[in-house]
């Protein structure tokens, strides 16, 4: 007689629990490198702020009017700080994401392979005489 095949199907809740991993594996992936991205550009803003306070500064060294220019460097620093606190709170949110997406990738491993041991089995019927 032919070898008969048994293979065991995920229950409904591994199967919904690989379809979410499936689902949140990329965008979370995705959402990392769009935070990266956008702390780069507040680290590239945060430096042009500062070179332009330091200008501002200059300038007003170098004035020979009277031009009061203070108001507006405090105005640069000030939102110099505010790109720095956005800058942190995105550090964060990236390292939770970095965090979250290593999470994924071992759950997927761990059922992949939890499937893989447990999901196909081979077995053979007695052979009639």
């Amino acid at each position: 007689m032919a070898a008969l095949a048994v293979v065991e199907t995920p229950s409904g809740k591994d199967a919904i629990a690989e379809g979410l991993l499936g689902l949140l594996k990329p965008a979370v992936q995705q959402l990392d490198l769009h935070v990266h991205s956008v702390r780069e550009s507040q680290v590239e803003l945060r430096e042009h702020i500062d070179n332009l306070a330091t200008e501002l500064c200059r300038i007003n060294e170098h004035q020979k009017v009277a031009l009061d220019l203070d108001p507006y460097v405090k105005k640069l620093l000030n939102a110099r700080r505010r790109v720095v606190l956005v800058n942190n709170i995105l550090q964060n949110a990236q390292e939770r994401l970095r965090r979250l997406n290593h999470n994924v990738a071992k759950e997927t491993a761990r059922r992949k392979t939890m499937l893989e041991t447990s999901g196909a089995f081979s077995t053979r019927s007695p052979s009639k005489p």
